[in-house]
């Protein structure tokens, strides 16, 4: 899948959260559960925001947030972060394969 990052996120991605492109892109070839829907109502987009909990090569577990492929447009970022305790039950829940 090609993603798209704009300056503003790889800015927000490496200042405030320490992430790296290289990492995004190994967390979605590394991925082994499913994607999960945003279903917050501040964090609506069309089409929906989704995201996945998964490692880095180096073994570094992140959250990655991205609207899917849409009018031919590519996926794009939102955000890649660690994730919280309570992220990572509800992954394990519903996300996990």
């Amino acid at each position: 899948m090609k993603i798209q990052f704009s300056a503003a996120v790889k800015e927000k991605l490496f200042v405030k959260h320490s992430v790296v492109e290289k990492e995004v892109f190994e967390c979605f070839a590394n991925r082994e559960g499913n994607y999960l829907k945003d279903t917050r109502e501040k964090h609506l987009t069309t089409p929906p925001t989704l995201w996945f909990i998964a490692e880095t090569n180096r073994g570094r577990t992140l959250k990655i947030c991205f609207v899917p492929p849409y009018n031919g447009l590519p996926a794009q970022l939102k955000s890649a972060f660690e994730p919280n305790e309570i992220e990572r039950r509800i992954y394990a829940s519903k996300g996990a394969l």
